[in-house]
C-alpha cells in the first residue's frame, strides 16, 4: 500500500509542478498586450450603440417644376402656367419631430393668355372689370425669401407650412413704343402691370417626402 501511495504521489507531483509555472509568464510583454487588447474589446462591447440618422438635414439647394393658377379678373384671361423655381435654404431648428428652414429662391412663370383686343372687347377694365386689361401672353420672374416649419409624423415623411414675401415682375414682350401707342388706348390707360416689380406673399400647407439618399428628398 505505501508503494501504491508514493506512486500517487510522484504521478500527481509533476502536474502541480507544470501548472504552478504558468505564473513565471505574467511579466512576457506579449501576454500584457493581449491582455489590453482583450480590456478594449471588453470596453467597447459595452458601448452605447451609435444612432445612425438617414435623413440628414443641413444647407440644401432645391428645384421646383410645377404649374400656377391665377384667381380672379386673372384667371378669366389668364391660363395655367409652367413654373420652375431654383433655391436655397438650411434648417436652423432640427429636432427629431420638428423642424424649421429658411429659404431663397428664383421662380419663372410663363403663362399664356388672351391677347390684349380679346380683353378690351370684353370690356376689360383696370380694376373689377372682367378682363384684367393685359399684354396677353405672361412671363414672370420672382425673388423670395420663405420661413418653412415642419412636424414629423413618421421618420421620413414632413408635413408643414410655409410663408414667405419677396417681388414679381411681369416685362413687356411686345415693344415698349408699341405698347404704349397701341395697347394703351385699347385699355382706356396703363394698368401698371408691365411696369416695376410688385410685392407677392405666399403662404400654404408642404409636404415632404425624404427618399433612402440620404441627401434627396421630394415635396
Amino acid at each position: 500500500m505505501k508503494t501504491l501511495l508514493l506512486i500517487t504521489i510522484a504521478t500527481l507531483l509533476p502536474v502541480q509542478i507544470a501548472s504552478a509555472q504558468d505564473y513565471d509568464d505574467y511579466d512576457d510583454p506579449i501576454d500584457e498586450e493581449s491582455k489590453e487588447a482583450s480590456q478594449d474589446k471588453s470596453k467597447k462591447s459595452k458601448k452605447k450603440p451609435q444612432v445612425v440618422r438617414e435623413v440628414v438635414k443641413g444647407l440644401y439647394a432645391k428645384a421646383n417644376v410645377g404649374t400656377s393658377i391665377y384667381l380672379g379678373a386673372f384667371a378669366s384671361a389668364t391660363k395655367a402656367g409652367t413654373t420652375t423655381t431654383l433655391g436655397l435654404g438650411s434648417e436652423f431648428i432640427d429636432q427629431e419631430n420638428f423642424s424649421m428652414a429658411w429659404e431663397i429662391g428664383f421662380t419663372q412663370g410663363i403663362h399664356n393668355g388672351l391677347s390684349y383686343e380679346q380683353q378690351a372687347d370684353g370690356g376689360c377694365q383696370i380694376f373689377g372689370g372682367p378682363y384684367p386689361c393685359h399684354q396677353g401672353d405672361l412671363r414672370t420672374y420672382t425673388f423670395l425669401a420663405a420661413i418653412e416649419a415642419s412636424t414629423y409624423p413618421s421618420r421620413r415623411i414632413g408635413i408643414g407650412a410655409r410663408l414667405g414675401a419677396g417681388v414679381l415682375s411681369s416685362p413687356l414682350l411686345i415693344d415698349e413704343a408699341a405698347y404704349i401707342a397701341e395697347v394703351v388706348p385699347e385699355f382706356g390707360g396703363d394698368p401698371g402691370y408691365h411696369s416695376g416689380v410688385k410685392p407677392i406673399f405666399v403662404f400654404g400647407p408642404t409636404f415632404e417626402y425624404y427618399s433612402k439618399l440620404s441627401h434627396f428628398s421630394v415635396g
